[in-house]
């Protein structure tokens, strides 16, 4: 008796509730590219673990189910148990039937007719932990904490492979997900939803309320009342909590200083600030200081894996591209330690490569804070920079513990830390002179001209 006619998908009587029947039914008529915006507990990855499934059945080939961190995969999927039937999630999804193993380290299950479903991290994946492998779907859980470069990384494969992505998460502030949500909603073909508690029957309204006593009571009224708003009403403009610079990014949003339209001045040095990494990523920040005392922040990169030589070929691409004139590269202070094999610094490589760097004095963590705290006010930022460079500064935040039921001085170390490290070096290394205003003294009978007014440049907003 052939085993696998017996077993029916989805999976232990599992059917779409009513709010997930239009996703539901998009993806089975063939949809590609899905963004779902769920309030929290409105089953985000339960409908694309089963989506999952009946992908795996109808079309032999690898899937992925992405969560931001590795580690965080194990206990929001692997691990998971659903509370109202006391089995795993990953059991109600895959059923053992059709499956020809089960490898619980690295978080794989196979099928009978060669299928394989992953739980990967965007960190993992990101830092070339599935760089060529070919998948034929993908789901992107909490993809609003994720590192953006993940689908960057696997566009071109599930495009060539004709494949599929669902994004679905909650948001937190207008970062990479407000970004591709707003992308789907003006393009043909993609899914675009944004279901706040409110639109459900998902959660009731007294279990509603007691969320918001419960949220006040642990974080205090406004930043109790910002996490209810984000996890429950799906709040772009809710406050990220534990943001080290959530004022000046808040006010970087509402003055409109993510924009298109600005441009360096020709010949005027462009700099760069670095965060060498090794095995993390390196970041760096292209920006042009203004006659006017503002600062343009004109382009932004970070990515892992790859040399110097990498590197300078990239920034030589961007400046001979936009016609921008070399200046400063501002590295962090441990670039003047030999490295191990070559005897040379990053420092000596960087000036053989013809790159001017310049090493930032060593400071305190705190102290790069502050200084960025005073920098980001005078900064405009380039729209290139929105999804990676000005989405991680929003995002970058200081860790929770939940024993003290407090936030910890020192920040959250994923993928928005070293894009905040080379903006801090931007902040420590570039130091604007401060404006003097020279009163003038009378003398005999005359008075010294007032100065002229300084030639002002660049855009004022």
């Amino acid at each position: 008796m052939n085993v696998l006619a017996t077993v029916q998908l989805p999976h232990a009587g599992w059917q779409p509730r009513a709010h997930q029947k239009k996703l539901w039914r998009y993806l089975m008529n063939g949809g590609k590219r899905a963004v779902a915006i769920w309030h929290r507990r409105a089953g985000k990855d339960e409908i694309c673990l089963n989506a999952t499934a009946m992908a795996m059945f109808e079309r032999p080939g690898n899937y992925w189910h992405c969560l931001p961190e590795f580690t965080m995969g194990r206990k929001a999927i692997w691990d998971s148990v659903n509370p109202h039937s006391g089995r795993r999630r990953i059991d109600e999804a895959f059923p053992h039937e059709m499956r020809s193993s089960t490898r619980d380290q690295d978080m794989r299950i196979e099928f009978h007719n060669g299928s394989t479903w992953n739980v990967v991290g965007s960190d993992s994946v990101v830092h070339g932990g599935g760089i060529g492998s070919s998948v034929a779907g993908v789901v992107f859980s909490e993809w609003a904490l994720a590192n953006p470069s993940a689908w960057g990384l696997y566009r071109p494969i599930l495009e060539e492979n004709n494949g599929w992505a669902a994004w679905i998460s909650t948001p937190r502030g207008r970062n990479h997900l407000l970004s591709l949500y707003q992308h789907a909603q003006r393009t043909d073909g993609w899914f675009s939803e944004l279901l706040a508690a409110t639109d459900t029957t998902a959660v009731s309204a007294e279990a509603l309320a007691e969320t918001l006593n419960e949220l006040v009571a642990l974080y205090g009224e406004d930043q109790g009342r910002a996490m209810y708003e984000q996890e429950m009403l799906c709040s772009f403009n809710a406050a990220i909590l534990g943001a080290f610079y959530a004022r000046e990014m808040s006010l970087v949003r509402s003055e409109e200083r993510v924009r298109n339209d600005v441009d360096a001045l020709p010949g005027v040095p462009v700099h760069r600030a670095w965060d060498l990494g090794v095995r993390d990523d390196t970041s760096i920040f292209w920006f042009q200081p203004q006659p006017s005392g503002q600062i343009l922040i004109l382009d932004h990169l970070a990515t892992s894996g790859v040399g110097v030589e990498w590197w300078r070929d990239e920034i030589f691409r961007r400046h001979d591209k936009h016609g921008w004139t070399h200046g400063t590269d501002y590295v962090p202070h441990d670039a003047k330690v030999r490295e191990f094999g070559t005897g040379r610094t990053r420092v000596e490589t960087m000036m053989s490569m013809g790159l001017k760097p310049m090493v930032v004095r060593d400071h305190s963590i705190n102290d790069g804070i502050n200084a960025a705290r005073r920098m980001l006010p005078l900064c405009i930022f380039h729209t290139r920079t929105d999804e990676s460079g000005v989405s991680a500064l929003e995002q970058y935040r200081r860790e929770w513990d939940d024993d003290k039921k407090a936030f910890r001085a020192s920040a959250v170390h994923d993928w928005t830390s070293h894009v905040a490290d080379s903006f801090r070096y931007l902040a420590m290394g570039y130091q604007p002179s401060p404006m003097r205003i020279v009163k003038p003294q009378p003398m005999d009978g005359w008075r010294i001209p007032p100065p002229a007014a300084p030639r002002r440049g660049g855009i004022v907003f």
